[in-house]
C-alpha cells in the first residue's frame, strides 16, 4: 500500500474552488483506479489514444484497476475481451464491474431466492441475475419484479411489457439511467431514455444501481477491497456526481462527453477533485493553484478573466498546468457571481478549445 498524501489548494481566496493538488504522480495517492469505459478507455470500438500505455504503467506501479461501466448491454467476459483486444491491461472478467452486476446484487438481496424477474435487456443483464440465483422471464404475468438495462434490441414490445409490470405494482429496477450513449457514429439514446418511456407510461420511477447512484461504487469497492480508490470518468452527471455521492475522490478527463467549456461551467457540489486532458493525468503531479482576483497561476501557466472571457495568457503549451489554471479560475469567477461566456486559448492548443 502506498501512503496517502494530503491534498491542498493554495490561494483559495474564493469559496467553491475545489481542484485538489498532488506533489507527485496522482496515482501514487491511490490503491485502486476505478475507470469508466465509454469516453475514458475507449470510444465506440476504438481505444482512446495512449490509454493502454498509461494503464499498463499504472498497474506496473502496483495500483489496481477496475473497469466500471454503466453499460449493461454486454456480459463482463465480453467487456474484458474487448479491453484485452484493445491492449488494455485486463486479466479477465473479474477486472470488470458493470451496472448489471450491481443491480443484480440489489435485487438478489431484496427478492426471494429463485424469484422470477422480467428482464428488459440482453445477456449482459441476464447473466448476473442468473449467477445470483434469480430466474429471468419475458412476461410480466410470470414475474415478481422487473429490471431494465440497455441493449440495442430493446423495442416497443419489451417496453410495453415493462409498463404492464410496473402498473401491476411489481418492484422496478434499472441498471442505470444514462440518457445517452457514445457510439462510433455519434451520441445515441441510452438506457435512461428507455427508462423514461416506461416512466411516462406509468408515472413511476425505478430503483437505480448505476452511476450516479452508490450501488455500482459500493460493488466495486467490495470486490476490490480498496481503501483509497480514485474514480476516473468523462461525465460530470454520472461519474463525478456519483463519486461525490459515494464520498470518493475523482478525476474528470476530457476524452469523452465533457469538454472544457462544460467543465468550466460546473456548479459547486458537482465538480471533480482533479481534471486532465486524458489518462496521462494519472501519471503527472497536479501543481497547486494560486488565485488572485481575476488571475490564476498553476506552475508556469497563467489564466485571466476579463469581461466574461477566460484566456490563457502564459503557459500555452496545452499541458495540465494550463488546464488546471483555466478551470480553477472559471470556477472561482462563477462562484463570486460573475459569468464565463467564452474560453479562449492558444490556437496551438486544440485540445482545450471548447
Amino acid at each position: 500500500m502506498r501512503p496517502q498524501t494530503p491534498g491542498s489548494l493554495i490561494g483559495m481566496t474564493t469559496r467553491g474552488v475545489r481542484l485538489d493538488s498532488c506533489p507527485e504522480a496522482l496515482v501514487a495517492r491511490h490503491d485502486l483506479v476505478m475507470l469508466d469505459l465509454d469516453g475514458v478507455v475507449y470510444v465506440g470500438p476504438e481505444a482512446v489514444p495512449g490509454a493502454a500505455d498509461v494503464l499498463r504503467e499504472v498497474r506496473s506501479g502496483g495500483t489496481a484497476l477496475a473497469y466500471v461501466t454503466n453499460n449493461a448491454s454486454r456480459p463482463a467476459v465480453s467487456v474484458a475481451q474487448h479491453l484485452a483486444d484493445l491492449g488494455m491491461p485486463c486479466d479477465g472478467p473479474d477486472d470488470v464491474v458493470t451496472s448489471a452486476q450491481a443491480v443484480a446484487r440489489l435485487m438478489a438481496e431484496a427478492l426471494p431466492a429463485g424469484a422470477a424477474v422480467l428482464v428488459i435487456g440482453g445477456p449482459g443483464l441476464r447473466e448476473p441475475l442468473e449467477a445470483l440465483g434469480l430466474r429471468c422471464v419475458d412476461s410480466a404475468d410470470d414475474a415478481v419484479a422487473v429490471v431494465q438495462g440497455y441493449h440495442p434490441t430493446v423495442g416497443w414490445t419489451q417496453l410495453a411489457e415493462a409498463s404492464y409490470a410496473v402498473q401491476a405494482g411489481l418492484p422496478w429496477y434499472a441498471s442505470n439511467t444514462d440518457r445517452t450513449i457514445p457510439t462510433a457514429r455519434g451520441i445515441a439514446p441510452g438506457n435512461g431514455a428507455l427508462v423514461e418511456v416506461v416512466a411516462t407510461a406509468t408515472g413511476a420511477r425505478p430503483i437505480v444501481a448505476g452511476k450516479p447512484e452508490r450501488a455500482l461504487f459500493d460493488e466495486t469497492r467490495l470486490r476490490c477491497a480498496a481503501e483509497r480508490p480514485l474514480m476516473v470518468g468523462d461525465r460530470p452527471d454520472t461519474d463525478i456526481d456519483g463519486a461525490i455521492g459515494a464520498e470518493l475522490p475523482s478525476l474528470l478527463v476530457l476524452t469523452g462527453v465533457a469538454d472544457l467549456a462544460e467543465t468550466v461551467q460546473l456548479d459547486a457540489g458537482h465538480r471533480p477533485d482533479h481534471v486532465a486532458h486524458d489518462l496521462t493525468g494519472l501519471l503527472e503531479p497536479h501543481e497547486p493553484i494560486e488565485i488572485d482576483g481575476d488571475t490564476a497561476r498553476c506552475g508556469s501557466a497563467r489564466a485571466t478573466w476579463h469581461d466574461g472571457e477566460l484566456s490563457l495568457t502564459d503557459g500555452d503549451d496545452g499541458g495540465l498546468d494550463a488546464l488546471r489554471a483555466v478551470v480553477a479560475l472559471g470556477w472561482a469567477t462563477r462562484d463570486r457571481g460573475d459569468t464565463v461566456s467564452a474560453v479562449t486559448v492558444s490556437a496551438a492548443d486544440a485540445r482545450m478549445t471548447p
